[in-house]
């Protein structure tokens, strides 16, 4: 049995062991695969039956071009990197990892939030190159700071990882509404489900935590940030294309949204030219909300679990099996 890996870098810089995958068969492990170049895709992919990808695109030219393939295992949540219509259509099971990175998506929100909050990289920044022990008062504080205890948290899309941040929240004593299609008894105890205009307009906190669909996409815009609370801050490690850039810089930029802090942009790496990397009070992080190194070992140990399932015809347990 053969296992290419297509990128495994982002995955396994070197801190986890792919001796899992090796005892499953003769296993190939590329760092990474140019996406636009689906000659070198096909080539790498060659004659092995089992694929793995992070973000390289599988297309129905490269299945087409690739008739060994058995099994494709999306080493994320997204599979929108697999041409799922033509794999079913040729009877390859295509597997995901969702909810790996529950805990760690949810912490890093409320890590961008509390970084907005308190300034924290900043202040120390200041303190090492001499400000403090330069200062007539006994403390400073350059950038206003906030008490996030009492203010209201709306969070658009309750699932798993907005639930996650939804009780950190909670516990830091604010208030926590919620929009998304399927209320859930476990959402109800951590917050209030309100009509998405009722949370645009009452929170002070608004965290984007819903899927990429068309009806999400620009879900924050113009109209929708006009129906904000003035500075309301706005956090996002779920897909860049939920907002309109250029309608957040301008709301950054004249002040009727506070800040954001940003985990993804509409296109990664981010360009030279988007209009959020001038705009005011605007933290953005290269995508690693879903990196530590414990989450990483959940998609490795996943992975293994689905091929193995594969392998023993278990289908019914691979997970998310698409």
């Amino acid at each position: 049995m053969k296992i290419v890996v297509l990128d495994g870098y982002t995955e396994n810089p070197g801190d986890l062991s792919w001796a899992p995958l090796e005892a499953l068969g003769e296993l190939t492990v590329y760092d990474r695969t140019n996406v636009k170049d689906e000659t070198e895709i096909i080539r790498r992919i060659g004659d092995a039956e089992i694929v793995l990808t992070n973000k390289t695109p599988i297309s129905r030219t490269t299945l087409t071009a690739c008739p060994s393939i058995c099994f494709i295992a999306v080493l994320a949540t997204g599979y929108n990197v697999v041409d799922v219509d033509a794999a079913k259509e040729v009877g390859i099971p295509v597997s995901n990892v969702p909810g790996y990175g529950t805990a760690s998506v949810g912490q890093f929100s409320i890590a961008l939030l509390l970084e907005i909050c308190h300034h924290i990289g900043h202040h120390d920044d200041t303190v090492h190159s001499g400000q403090w022990s330069a200062c007539p008062d006994w403390c400073y504080w350059d950038a206003p700071l906030i008490e996030l205890s009492g203010k209201t948290m709306g969070i658009i899309g309750f699932g798993r990882i907005g639930q996650a941040t939804g009780r950190i929240a909670k516990s830091l004593g604010m208030k926590v509404l919620a929009s998304g299609s399927r209320p859930t008894e476990s959402g109800r105890e951590i917050a209030e489900y309100v009509a998405l205009d009722t949370l645009l307009a009452s929170s002070d906190v608004i965290a984007l935590h819903c899927p990429l669909f068309p009806e999400t996409e620009h879900i924050i815009n113009r109209d929708s940030i006009a129906k904000m609370k003035d500075g309301a801050i706005l956090i996002n490690s779920s897909r860049g294309q939920l907002i309109a850039e250029q309608d957040l810089a301008d709301a950054l930029n004249c002040g009727k949204v506070f800040a954001a802090g940003l985990d993804v942009v509409s296109t990664e790496p981010i360009q030279p030219d988007n209009p959020l990397l001038k705009a005011k009070n605007c933290i953005i992080t290269p995508h690693i909300s879903w990196a530590p190194k414990e989450s990483r070992q959940r998609i490795m140990d996943a992975t293994v679990q689905n091929i193995k399932s594969y392998l023993t015809h278990d289908l019914i347990n691979v997970v998310n099996n698409l």
